[in-house]
């Protein structure tokens, strides 16, 4: 018996990269909590964004935006006009999620953009 092959050689359905959540030296990861704060459906959602990232990397907009020097965010739509940011930057050939917020305003805010930056830093030490 035959079993049809129905994936196309030339299609690549693994991920581009993979996510991490970044972690404190005394071992908390602050991504992974706030996500856990959130309610079920916005958690879902930022993950369905996240691993569109991961699978589809290099991805622009709407999912995803450089904000320079080695940082990116993951853009989200949550229900109620909210959106989401999960700032990352690409380590060692992996997406390491480092600061996640809800925006309040249309700029993203400069605390949470040094925050993230400090965190990079800090892996690349």
């Amino acid at each position: 018996m035959r079993v049809k092959n129905d994936t196309h050689p030339m299609i690549d359905r693994g991920k581009k990269l993979e996510a991490r959540f970044y972690e404190t030296a005394t071992g908390n990861e602050p991504v992974r909590s706030w996500l856990r704060s959130l309610s079920p459906e916005d958690r879902m959602i930022l993950g369905k964004d996240i691993a569109k990232v991961e699978f589809g990397w290099p991805i622009g907009m709407p999912y995803c935006r450089s904000l320079s020097g080695g940082l990116w965010e993951v853009r989200s739509d949550l229900p109620g006009g909210r959106t989401a940011r999960v700032l990352f930057c690409i380590a060692f050939g992996t997406m390491i999620l480092l600061h996640g917020f809800v925006k309040k305003s249309q700029q993203t805010p400069k605390p949470d953009l040094a925050l993230a930056r400090t965190r990079m830093k800090e892996i690349s030490k």
